[in-house]
């Protein structure tokens, strides 16, 4: 039996702004694009990975949740508290300076991780927190 990572999901508050960074800072590709009733999922993923996926949701994105749940997702993705993912990457100071350069949050620029790692993290338009993590040889 083999189990293997197909997609993960990230709460946005503006998919537009979401789409411009992932797409067009990162160079991940949009693979699907749907709204229904008044919300909408955008995935988007590494051309590189063609079978992992990430769905760029609303905040708490259940027709059923309370109107306080609601309000309270959107205030912890405000305040940047809901966890994001961690992309690997072959080059840590590369992808560094390009999301810097398109306009990233920097959070942290590289640095070597006692974890045997070259990583750095941004924080996406919405306030996930994002790292790009290179991993050591040697």
């Amino acid at each position: 039996m083999e189990i293997k990572l197909s997609q993960c999901f990230l709460a946005v508050d503006d998919h537009d702004k979401a789409l411009a960074f992932y797409r067009d800072a990162l160079g991940l590709e949009v693979r699907n694009d749907v709204s229904f009733e008044g919300m909408r999922w955008v995935t988007v993923g590494s051309p590189a990975q063609p079978d992992v996926e990430i769905v760029l949701e609303p905040p708490l994105a259940d027709p059923n949740a309370s109107p306080a749940d609601r309000r309270t997702m959107a205030e912890l993705l405000a305040k940047g508290l809901l966890r994001g993912v961690i992309f690997q990457t072959d080059d840590c100071d590369a992808a560094f300076e390009r999301v810097r350069a398109a306009g990233g949050e920097v959070l942290q620029e590289p640095m070597d991780q006692p974890y045997g790692v070259r990583d750095c993290a941004f924080r996406d338009p919405a306030g996930n927190m994002l790292r790009f993590a290179q991993r050591r040889t040697g």
